[in-house]
């Protein structure tokens, strides 16, 4: 049961953090990320340090703290310029891009290791490629869901964060539990709560007088932080390159909440974009 664990956590991770985006998309349409983000860190912290103490025990020790470390100096770009990019874009579109650029990490990781990739792993790689083109596709008629340069940059670049962000969480010893998660969300609300505190001149009064997305803030980094340890879980369970890739499949959950909730709607280019991105998650699952 082993190989079957490891996979299904993941796949429960993946939909938690599809849900973690959307409403923290939502969030930072309504005020600025740096508001957003310190308040969704500590919500996050709270909810599994609560789980690392009385549901998942393990070992509390320096190296969790310096895993812990490593992941927050990641995982905080990561996730600030993901909410930066779900502010601009469509999430539909943001989330299928940071994801497959999220699945090349671990791959990578895993051929510097020694891993073998089989040969659907390459087409995904070049599914995944594919799939980038064609989501960038602009058409002046419809500009809800129309895709800048530097918002594509953006996503390029969380994803290739976030993927890092996991290879560290998945190379933590085992015998941790989720500390070295909870950990690297402690540090990472200290991290962006000095940055709020150093920016908190520059957010002009009509944003500080905005209506602050309490709710949204709270609920998107208690499941952002929840999909973390679940992720960390998966990968003591199964094979680091296979639970990495499977955990970036959350852009399904996030596009269906965009499509449902939002009404986004995508170009037929685009929609065969984000099919593709999808299909390559998959297939770099079996690499």
């Amino acid at each position: 049961m082993r190989s079957l664990v490891g996979p299904l956590l993941a796949l429960i991770a993946s939909a938690t953090w599809g849900v973690a985006d959307f409403l923290g998309g939502l969030a930072s349409r309504r005020t600025r990320i740096v508001r957003v983000l310190p308040i969704s860190y500590l919500s996050g912290a709270i909810a599994v340090t609560f789980f690392s103490i009385f549901l998942i025990p393990g070992e509390l020790n320096q190296e969790s703290f310096i895993y812990g470390f490593f992941a927050a100096i990641l995982g905080v770009p990561a996730i600030a310029l993901l909410y930066v990019a779900l502010s601009r874009g469509p999430m539909g579109i943001v989330s299928p891009i940071t994801a497959l650029m999220a699945g090349f990490v671990p791959v990578i990781t895993g051929l510097l290791r020694g891993d073998q990739v089989t040969g659907i792993g390459f087409i995904g790689m070049g599914l995944a490629a594919l799939s980038v083109i064609l989501v960038s596709q602009e058409q002046k008629s419809d500009v809800a869901t129309r895709i800048t340069l530097s918002t594509l940059l953006v996503c390029v670049s969380s994803g290739l964060l976030i993927g890092s962000y996991l290879t560290v969480l998945g190379l933590a010893p085992s015998n941790q539990g989720i500390w070295t998660s909870t950990i690297a969300r402690w540090f990472g609300f200290l991290f962006v709560t000095v940055f709020f505190l150093i920016r908190l001149k520059a957010i002009s009064k009509d944003d500080q007088q905005q209506r602050f997305p309490w709710a949204l803030a709270i609920v998107a980094g208690i499941f952002d932080a929840s999909a973390n340890g679940i992720y960390q879980i998966a990968t003591q369970k199964g094979m680091l390159a296979i639970v990495a890739v499977l955990a970036s499949l959350y852009p399904a959950a996030t596009a269906l909440l965009a499509r449902y909730v939002l009404h986004e709607k995508l170009k037929l280019i685009q929609n065969i974009g984000v099919v593709l991105a999808l299909a390559a998650a998959a297939c770099l699952t079996m690499a």
